[in-house]
C-alpha cells in the first residue's frame, strides 16, 4: 500500500531520501535513506561509446549490444514491461537482445554488479530496498537523461520527449543539475467516490466547500452510508487533501513557504482555513471508527458501500481491484472552491510522478537503455500500461481514446482540466520529525483533541525546530 506522496528535492536537485517514497505507492511503503544528497557528484562517463546517431535512431543504439532491463516485481508485477515496453523496443530493434529480470530485492541483487563495475542497463529502482540515489550519483553511475529529453519523441519527430510529459517530472528527477532519474507514474490525489452511488442517489459531486458540506449533510441524514473517511492510522492521507486545500486557497506559496521551513508558514492564514474546514468533517461527518482503521480497512468499508468519500491517490483503483464491486465505477473529484477568491481556480490538483526508472551510466550499453524509456514515453506503452495496471503514467494525454476503467478516466480527466493548476510539497520526504509531527498532529485534529489553531502551532514549533538545528541538513525549493 502506498502512504502519500513522495518526492522532493533540494536547491540543487532531488535528495535521495525524497526520491522513492513515490515509489512507496504502490505497495512498498517504507525504507527512505537518511542522508543528504552528495555535494560534488563526479561527472558520469558511459562504458561505451555510442553508435552513428540519425532520426531513426536519435540516442545511438548499437544494433549487436544487448539490452539489460531490471523490473521491481511488486504492485504493477512485471508483465507491463514483459508484454508492453520491451515488445516496442524489440520492434525497432530487433537485433538488441533484450535481457529480461524481476526482483522484490533491488539493492540485494544489484548492488554488487555496480560495485562490479558491470550494472545492467535499465533499473526500475523501486520497493522498500531501492538503492540509495544520493550515493549512486557519487559515484557517477546515473547516466544523464537530458540527451534523452531533447530527443525527439517516439510519437512525432517534431516533439522533444520533454514535451510530451509533465515538468515535475524533470522537476523531480534532477540531481544537481542534471536529469537522472525518471519518474513513471502520475499519481493524482483527490476525494474518490463511487459514482454508482452517486448516480443512483442523485448527488452531485462538489464544486465549493459549501456545496461539500451540504453533502455531507444529505448523506449523514439518509442514513444509507457514512459521509466520509481516511486512513485513520495514517493520517497524512488527510493533510494532504489539507495542505492542497491551503495551496488552493492561497497559492502554491503556501507550500513553497512550508516546504522551504519559512516563519510562521505553517501558521498562515491560508493554512488555518484548511485546518478549520478539515476539523469540521472531523467532527461531524466521519464514519464510525475511522481513527482506528488502516487504508485498507477504509477503503474496502467504501467498496461495501458503509462511506461515500474518502481521500486517496490514482493507485486505489489498483489497489482496490480484488474487493471493488463490478458496478462500483470509481470517480474522483478535486478540492472544492472554498472562499469564493481563492488564488488557484477549481480543478487543481496535487500531483507526483513516482516509480523511478534509471539508466546506468557505467552499463556496456546506456544508449539503449535511454532508448527503452524513450519507448515507454510513447502514448503507445504509457496507454497500455494504464489500460493494464489501472494507474496513470506522466505522459501526457496517453489514455486518450483508450477504454480504460472508470477510475483512470476520471484522474486523466481530472489532470487534463487541471492544466498547468497542480501543486506538490517535500518537506515530508526532507524532515522526517517534522512528517512524523504532522502526521500526529493531524490524528489530533481529525478526533477533536486539539483546534486547528493550536494543531498549526504544534507543526510550526517542529519546523521551527528544526530550521534552527544546524545539525540537520536543509533543503530549499
Amino acid at each position: 500500500m502506498p502512504h502519500i506522496p513522495r518526492n522532493g528535492g533540494n536547491s540543487s536537485g532531488i535528495s535521495r531520501r525524497e526520491l522513492l517514497r513515490g515509489a512507496a505507492l504502490v505497495p512498498v511503503a517504507g525504507a527512505l535513506a537518511a542522508c543528504a544528497t552528495p555535494a560534488a557528484p563526479p561527472a558520469s562517463s558511459s562504458s561505451a561509446a555510442p553508435a552513428a546517431t540519425s532520426a531513426a535512431n536519435p540516442l545511438g543504439v548499437a544494433s549487436d549490444k544487448p539490452l539489460e532491463v531490471w523490473i521491481f516485481d511488486g504492485g504493477f508485477g512485471q508483465e507491463y514491461a514483459t508484454k508492453i515496453h520491451e515488445p516496442l523496443f524489440a520492434s525497432k530493434y530487433p537485433g538488441v537482445e533484450i535481457k529480461h529480470n524481476a526482483t522484490k530485492e533491488i539493492t540485494k541483487v544489484l548492488q554488487p554488479r555496480f560495485a562490479g563495475g558491470n550494472p545492467p542497463e535499465v533499473i526500475d529502482n523501486s520497493g522498500a530496498n531501492f538503492m540509495d540515489f544520493g550515493a549512486l550519483s557519487q559515484d557517477g553511475q546515473l547516466q544523464d537523461l537530458t540527451p534523452l529529453l531533447d530527443a525527439p519523441s517516439w510519437d512525432d519527430p517534431n516533439v522533444k520527449v520533454r514535451d510530451t510529459i509533465d515538468q515535475s517530472v524533470i522537476d523531480l528527477g534532477t540531481y544537481d543539475g542534471k536529469f537522472s532519474v525518471l519518474g513513471y507514474v502520475n499519481y493524482i490525489h483527490g476525494i474518490w467516490y463511487s459514482q454508482k452511488v452517486f448516480r443512483d442517489n442523485g448527488w452531485e459531486v462538489p464544486k465549493t466547500w459549501d456545496e461539500f458540506i451540504q453533502l455531507c449533510e444529505t448523506i449523514k441524514k439518509s442514513g444509507k452510508m457514512a459521509p466520509f473517511t481516511y486512513a485513520g492510522k495514517f493520517p497524512q492521507y488527510l493533510y494532504e487533501p489539507l495542505l492542497t486545500m491551503a495551496a488552493k486557497i492561497g497559492g502554491n506559496e503556501v507550500l513553497v513557504n512550508i516546504d522551504n521551513l519559512e516563519d510562521g508558514a505553517w501558521t498562515a492564514e491560508a493554512m488555518k482555513t484548511a485546518a478549520e474546514a478539515w476539523a469540521e468533517v472531523g467532527a461531524k461527518y466521519l464514519m464510525q471508527g475511522t481513527t482506528g482503521l488502516d487504508h485498507v480497512q477504509t477503503q474496502t468499508a467504501q467498496n461495501k458501500y458503509k462511506v461515500a468519500m474518502l481521500p486517496s491517490g490514482s493507485w486505489l483503483e489498483n489497489e482496490q481491484k480484488s474487493t471493488t464491486p463490478p458496478d462500483f465505477e470509481y470517480g474522483m473529484f478535486p478540492i472544492p472552491d472554498v472562499t469564493g477568491s481563492d488564488k488557484m481556480p477549481y480543478g487543481t490538483l496535487h500531483t507526483q510522478p513516482g516509480e523511478n526508472f534509471i539508466v546506468s551510466a557505467k552499463s556496456a550499453h546506456p544508449q539503449a537503455g535511454m532508448e527503452y524509456l524513450r519507448a515507454m514515453l510513447s502514448k503507445k506503452a504509457a496507454g497500455e500500461f494504464s489500460e493494464l495496471v489501472r494507474t496513470l503514467t506522466v505522459v501526457k494525454g496517453a489514455t486518450e481514446g483508450l477504454d480504460i476503467s472508470p477510475g483512470v478516466t476520471s484522474a486523466s480527466k481530472a489532470v487534463a482540466d487541471a492544466g498547468d493548476n497542480t501543486v506538490y510539497y517535500r518537506w515530508h520526504n526532507w524532515y522526517g520529525p517534522l512528517k512524523d509531527e504532522a502526521i500526529a498532529a493531524t490524528g489530533e485534529l481529525m478526533s477533536g483533541n486539539i483546534t486547528a489553531g493550536k494543531y498549526l502551532e504544534r507543526i510550526q514549533k517542529k519546523a521551527d525546530e528544526i530550521k534552527n538545528d544546524s545539525s540537520i541538513k536543509k533543503y530549499t525549493r
